[in-house]
């Protein structure tokens, strides 16, 4: 089954089977292969386009491996390939047209229900890769959950959500929660010249430094134009304060022109690091709770003008414009500038 989220030249979760970084994770599980400790089900969580999916198809390869009767080398090529008889993906269907569904529906989940209760095709652990459980209308996730609540025998559900708060409670709580976080610049860095090894060290660096630890964003990057609105809204974060209000008017301009861009969605996701990165470190300061309801605030009115943008085709331009002008009174009232943490 096809990945519809995957990228243009960009080999999918399948055939890369090996995720930077993630190493404590990654020896977690494989302690628990080791062990024959596997769990009924995992929920790796994290920011989307951080490996999640391959990491999922790794941890996938390792249990074929482990509980079948192939060597690694032969798991490897079917997982690859999606033909594996143990291994069952369910991702967004694609439509009998053009394009793919917008959600994973219940009759998705009962296919693979039903296929799960067959007489395996092979010795070893059944695995099923749910790429991604956000993607789930409320029918299939409480499917999902009839299914997590009886599974099949050796069978391990792995599954991948970019918003678990928003998942059902009695889904996670059927899950071994497993947190995977932003990879490192130099994981970063060595998964783009894994892809291609004649990147210029310009390009090279533009994509790293705007990736924020997440190898899909950094591809990303390399799609864009070299003189994108990204870099100078990344310039404008660093200390929205200082910046003259004009600076955010023209990347209002720049980034709303067209509210179906890659580059908007990119920079929507820039946003929300950076209100998650504020509201994280309101936290870790000790007495500093005026500014972490502040950051709460800004979080909540960010996302409630994007939705309202959204669910009504307002003007994107003007709700950039509202959320700059958000972030630049939180930032003037609570976060220190460069110069005087010097």
């Amino acid at each position: 089954m096809n990945d519809p989220e995957a990228l243009p030249d960009v080999p999918a979760p399948e055939r890369r089977q090996r995720a930077s970084g993630h190493d404590s994770p990654r020896a977690a599980i494989l302690a628990q292969i080791a062990g024959r400790r596997l769990p009924g089900a995992i929920l790796l969580h994290g920011p989307q386009g951080i490996g999640k999916a391959t990491f999922a198809f790794e941890l996938a390869a390792a249990i074929l491996t482990a509980t079948g009767d192939e060597d690694a080398h032969r798991v490897s090529e079917q997982v690859s390939a999606l033909s594996h008889p143990n291994l069952f993906v369910l991702r967004r269907r694609p439509k009998d047209g053009k394009g793919y569904y917008t959600v994973i529906r219940v009759e998705d989940v009962r296919d693979i229900r039903d296929s799960l209760h067959h007489t395996r095709g092979r010795a070893g652990h059944r695995i099923a890769v749910i790429d991604s459980i956000d993607d789930c209308n409320p029918s299939a996730a409480n499917a999902l959950l009839k299914t997590l609540e009886e599974p099949p025998a050796d069978t391990t559900f792995l599954l991948i959500s970019h918003r678990p708060g928003r998942l059902l409670p009695t889904i996670k709580s059927r899950c071994h929660n497993l947190a995977l976080r932003p990879i490192v610049a130099d994981h970063v860095r060595g998964v783009l010249l894994e892809h291609d090894p004649t990147l210029g060290q310009t390009e090279l660096d533009r994509a790293v430094a705007l990736s924020g630890g997440r190898p899909r964003r950094a591809f990303e990057t390399l799609s864009l134009e070299a003189d994108s609105a990204l870099g100078a809204l990344q310039a404008w974060l660093s200390n929205p304060a200082l910046q003259p209000s004009g600076v955010a008017l023209k990347l209002a301009d720049a980034l709303g022109a067209n509210a179906q861009s890659t580059e908007l969605s990119f920079a929507r996701e820039m946003l929300d690091d950076w209100m998650a990165d504020e509201a994280r470190m309101a936290a870790i300061e000790g007495g500093s709770r005026m500014r972490l309801a502040s950051a709460n605030e800004l979080w909540d009115k960010a996302h409630a003008l994007f939705a309202d943008a959204d669910d009504i085709n307002l003007d994107m331009k003007q709700t950039l414009v509202a959320v700059f002008d958000a972030i630049r009174k939180h930032v003037a009232l609570f976060v220190p500038s460069p110069t005087e943490t010097l």
